[in-house]
């Protein structure tokens, strides 16, 4: 076997290694991030917005109906404790 041939073998395991790992890391995120939400009780949500302050208008926001910190479907005009206003 030829040196090259060994280094090439190897240069294509380290990578497919590289991209298992990368997946396998990505994966992680993901249900790491899933598990970071709080209860809607715990942020004491609501259907409704207070103080003219709505999810729609906050920060943690993802439309059409979910939320970057709180678990479960949020209402565009519902309301909680961690609501940040969208910075300008």
């Amino acid at each position: 076997m030829r040196d090259a041939d060994v280094a090439s073998r190897r240069g294509v395991l380290r990578t497919g290694l590289a991209i298992l790992a990368g997946g396998m890391l990505a994966t992680a995120a993901r249900a790491q991030d899933a598990d970071s939400k709080v209860e809607q009780s715990v942020v004491q949500y609501q259907n409704a917005p207070k103080d003219g302050q709505k999810c729609s208008g906050c920060a943690n926001f993802i439309a059409p109906n979910a939320c970057k910190v709180v678990s479960g479907a949020i209402s565009p005009e519902g309301w909680c404790v961690a609501y940040a206003p969208k910075g300008s």
